[in-house]
């Protein structure tokens, strides 16, 4: 039993008819990590483990109202930002959090899901580099999204991550936590550039197929970790050991046929 309240956290994202990511990954998340959770519906998909079938970006003025409606009324400890579509969406979301939140952002710039399928506007990565990034404590892109943000190559070495990273911080100025999932070899390495200092975060690659939701659970474990008071490089370690746990037991579930999710409540079903 909790002996003080649990932390209010907001999630602003798409949801997921699956349940392994966006709004759902982000709620599972804050529950299993003791934090209570909130939500502000940017777009609603039609998927599965097997991919995105259809999606459907909701007006900016509803996503501005639902911002209201939580913000007016619960105190939010830290918000993450996941799937938000279109530019409108992404200038309302950052103009509205710019004159009333004061928290930790963490900004996971989603651009494309697992399966490959697109999940934003190209006329939206200006919108993100400009207005809603720089309010960010931290934004947590993989190499293909640092590779869309800065327009160039993917980086495909340690060195090129934290070449990638510099860059990022240096045109939005947020700390970067760059995920390296991507790069070959048996390890994943994520760097992170808070400004002055580098970190790397290594573990192994894990031999399992059930990694649907792996950003947006890692950058709402991050969230919540940075509203209980961690610092930065403590908070990236705290939500890396989560959702390594969390992948390493997605064998307890079986749900459908594809690319499956990680295992969010593994400590409690354990």
């Amino acid at each position: 039993m909790l002996s003080v309240c649990p932390l209010n956290i907001l999630t602003i994202a798409g949801s997921d008819s699956g349940g392994g990511a966006g709004i759902q990954a982000d709620l599972k998340t804050f529950a299993a990590l003791g934090g209570y959770g909130c939500s502000v519906i940017t777009a609603v998909t039609a998927q599965n483990t097997q991919g995105v079938t259809a999606s459907q970006v909701l007006s900016a003025d509803l996503v501005e109202d639902q911002l209201a409606a939580v913000l007016d009324d619960i105190h939010i400890s830290a918000i993450k930002t996941g799937m938000l579509g279109s530019a409108e969406v992404v200038q309302r979301v950052a103009s509205y959090l710019k004159a009333n939140f004061t928290g930790p952002i963490v900004v996971d710039p989603v651009m494309v899901a697992t399966s490959g399928d697109s999940l934003l506007e190209q006329s939206a990565l200006d919108a993100y580099l400009t207005e809603l990034i720089p309010l960010a404590a931290v934004i947590t892109p993989n190499l293909p999204e640092a590779a869309k943000l800065l327009d160039t190559v993917l980086p495909v070495s340690v060195d090129e991550m934290k070449q990638a990273a510099r860059a990022l911080y240096d045109v939005c100025g947020a700390a970067v936590l760059l995920k390296g999932g991507h790069l070959p070899g048996e390890n994943c390495i994520d760097v992170l550039f808070d400004g002055e200092q580098y970190y790397e975060f290594m573990c192994p690659k894990l031999a399992v197929n059930n990694t649907h939701g792996t950003g947006c659970t890692l950058a709402s474990a991050l969230a919540l970790a940075l509203a209980k008071g961690a610092d930065l490089p403590q908070a990236v370690s705290l939500a890396k050991n989560y959702i390594t746990a969390a992948i390493e037991m997605s064998g307890q579930l079986n749900v459908g046929s594809g690319h499956g999710p990680v295992n969010h409540f593994y400590a409690l079903w354990s």
